[in-house]
């Protein structure tokens, strides 16, 4: 029996050492930052910088188990860093499911799903084992509670009153903080229509359509057949459209975002990304398909991992940034770190004004650096965002 007891004792308390340990491990090991003397900024450089209204296009640091109000010595985002950053407009991104043996080629739809396995370990309520739409409103509600306890350091951007609210705080010296929240692919649905309804009262705005695998909407760009939209992603896509939502196309097949365009005039965002011509990976789609998500009035992120420009520094960032102005218009061109979202990184949010340096070092001026590094998404917001809480 005392053999019984202490083995009994030594996997609890294997268990408790799991559940308390085990997610930040878990981060540590898929939210890298390369290894980096501190990047030089000249005066110049900062005080551009400190100018600039700064946005990103996608992060999915709600994923994991961090008090986002804290600085954290893991990951790439929090509140705190942001700040240091003078990052505006965050969007958070809900990652529900990730099938095993993810990789940029081809998921099978119905692989072992890794994010079960992070809610029970990170212990999500049981709801969220089994629910995707469960785990998106989960990552909604940390949110909502930081701007809860505090509104001027986080406002969730519902409407253009809100980002207009953002925006008036900070200029008369706040650090307001304006998060857009998104879905990583709308198999967070659970199929049905109605859940639209629930994600947008959660305060969701941007629906991505598919991540890694073909779902019920059709086609991924990392799926199985390469295929376009199916009946009922095309259903999903007229009820965002006609509620005035914001499509993202960031991990749809070609022909899903073909489709997309033809049945939709709204334009579309390509959240995070690099461009085939510049990085010739299988996450990045045709340059004729991003000219014309442009020519929509479309946005583009442009990433700071290795599969989306295929130098991960501030030089392969600022050059993959580059190419796009080059290829698509300035006024298409934004930054879509997708920081959090298992990636390796040259630097973490709090060093952006890295970027402002390198743009000057290689010749960009005032004007496309400002739109760039926030402007651009800041008029998208302006323009597309719903005119009035849903």
């Amino acid at each position: 029996m005392k053999r019984v007891s202490i083995a009994g004792l030594l996997f609890l308390l294997a268990v408790l050492i799991g559940f308390g340990v085990g997610p930040g491990m878990l981060e540590r090991s898929m939210n890298k930052v390369l290894d980096h003397k501190p990047y030089p900024v000249s005066e110049a450089a900062q005080a551009l910088h400190d100018s600039l209204v700064v946005g990103d296009l996608h992060s999915d640091s709600t994923l994991w188990a961090r008090d986002l109000t804290k600085r954290a010595e893991r990951g790439h985002v929090d509140l705190p860093r942001l700040r240091e950053a003078n990052v505006a407009l965050q969007a958070f991104t809900f990652v529900t499911r990730s099938p095993k043996g993810q990789n940029y080629e081809t998921n099978e739809a119905d692989a072992p799903d890794n994010i079960t396995s992070l809610a029970k370990l990170q212990r999500w309520p049981i709801a969220t084992w089994s629910s995707l739409t469960e785990r998106a409103l989960l990552q909604a509600e940390k949110l909502a509670a930081i701007e809860a306890d505090d509104p001027g350091s986080l406002r969730i951007l519902r409407s253009q009153g809100d980002l207009e609210a953002v925006m008036t705080a900070r200029e008369e010296g706040a650090e307001t903080i304006g998060a857009l929240l998104g879905i990583e692919g709308s198999h967070a649905l659970d199929g049905s229509l109605n859940n639209i309804d629930r994600l947008e009262a959660a305060g969701v705005r941007m629906f991505g359509l598919h991540h890694f695998f073909d779902n019920a909407l059709g086609g991924s760009l990392h799926g199985t057949g390469g295929g376009g939209l199916s009946s009922f992603g095309r259903e999903v896509v007229a009820v965002i459209d006609a509620r005035g939502l914001i499509i993202d196309v960031a991990h749809s097949s070609e022909q899903s975002v073909r489709d997309v365009l033809a049945m939709s005039d709204s334009p579309l965002i390509v959240s995070h990304s690099g461009f085939q011509g510049h990085c010739p990976t299988p996450r990045n789609i045709s340059d004729d398909l991003m000219q014309k998500i442009a020519q929509g009035g479309g946005l583009i992120g442009v990433g700071y991992w290795d599969a989306a420009i295929c130098d991960v520094s501030p030089t392969g960032i600022v050059a993959a940034i580059r190419y796009g102005i080059d290829l698509v218009g300035l006024d298409h061109v934004a930054l879509g770190s997708d920081y959090d979202g298992s990636t390796t990184v040259p630097f973490d949010t709090s060093e952006l004004a890295a970027l402002t340096e390198e743009m000057l070092k290689q010749g960009f001026s005032e004007e496309e650096i400002r739109l760039v590094m926030g402007g651009n998404m800041l008029r998208f917001l302006q323009e597309n965002l719903p005119p009035e809480d849903a």
